[in-house]
């Protein structure tokens, strides 16, 4: 489901290469051609833009824009020039580095995508970086959170909406006997349930547990765990009840107070835009009474404020 809002484009792909190949010539690049070429494209019109170019001017196009852009609007492009699952083996990849670790930004990529994202991106990561998205999670974590991970990106799991109340009833009471009930926590059940359930039935596991405990699923995980272990928990959970809300509240954090947490803007937006953007604005503006458009706007400047906005659509 693509929620990006593109204007009916009258140009081929062909003629996008031009366009852009002349925005690269002369002193300076035309950024803003750039941008507005490139931030209108969906998936495949980029794709199809980069074999243009290759065939045209036996150039890169990704590597072309390396030299051309700057800074956090470089960043967004590049990011935005691949498809979803390409994205977001990238987007992992660079979490896992020693030398970058961003186990947070790992954490959240993995723990809200649905099982077949998962596999399309475990089938990316092992074509452009030669080792499996196990090896590496393997060897970057640590503890129950690596467990978790691990646990998380190999299990297949049903994807349709129909529950099993009786089996909700059944794991809630297990997670509760898990954590609330005993002193100490018995991580491995935790890890069990929310590995192996699919979305519809987490979401009715979280509500048996508030109908039969009276407090709910979400405190219960964070006083129980801790650390990288709770925030994939968290994450697989909330994401189970309202991808939507969750993202919204990612992005809001991360415009809170001063200065900007720009990696995080550009990995929600950017991987966000093709699959559920409409939603996560509707929920912002639920939220926090004022649309992401104008959050976005007030956060950021120049050129990469422009490609941003014009990620986002119309501001509504």
């Amino acid at each position: 489901m693509s929620t990006l809002s593109l204007p009916p484009v009258l140009t081929s792909p062909r003629d996008d290469a031009i366009q852009l190949y002349r925005a690269f010539k002369g002193l300076g690049c035309d950024t803003a051609a750039v941008v507005n070429i490139l931030a209108h494209r969906d998936a495949t019109q980029r794709s199809l833009i980069q074999h243009e170019y290759r065939a045209m001017y036996s150039e890169d196009l990704l590597k072309r824009l390396v030299s051309e852009l700057r800074g956090k609007l470089e960043t967004a492009v590049l990011l935005w020039m691949h498809d979803p699952a390409g994205r977001d083996a990238i987007v992992i990849r660079q979490a896992l580095l020693p030398d970058l670790t961003n186990l947070d930004a790992a954490t959240e990529v993995i723990c809200s995508r649905t099982p077949s994202q998962i596999q399309l991106i475990k089938q990316n990561y092992q074509a452009k970086f030669g080792v499996f998205l196990e090896q590496d999670i393997e060897r970057h974590t640590s503890g129950d959170h690596k467990k978790l991970l691990l646990a998380y990106v190999s299990t297949s799991r049903y994807e349709g909406l129909e529950v099993d109340r009786e089996m909700a009833m059944k794991d809630a009471n297990a997670l509760y006997k898990a954590g609330e009930k005993r002193l100490g926590t018995d991580e491995k059940t935790f890890i069990r349930i929310f590995s192996e359930r699919s979305r519809a039935q987490l979401a009715a596991i979280s509500a048996a547990y508030h109908d039969m405990y009276g407090g709910s699923l979400k405190k219960a995980v964070k006083s129980e765990t801790s650390g990288k272990f709770e925030r994939g928990l968290l994450t697989i959970l909330q994401c189970s009840e309202n991808p939507a809300k969750y993202f919204a509240k990612a992005l809001q954090k991360a415009m809170k107070g001063l200065g900007t947490d720009d990696t995080t803007l550009i990995r929600i937006i950017v991987t966000r835009t093709e699959i559920d953007m409409q939603y996560i604005k509707a929920e912002y503006l639920r939220k926090y009474k004022k649309t992401l458009n104008d959050a976005v706007h007030s956060d950021t400047s120049g050129h990469y404020r422009t490609f941003l906005l014009s990620l986002l659509g119309p501001n509504n």
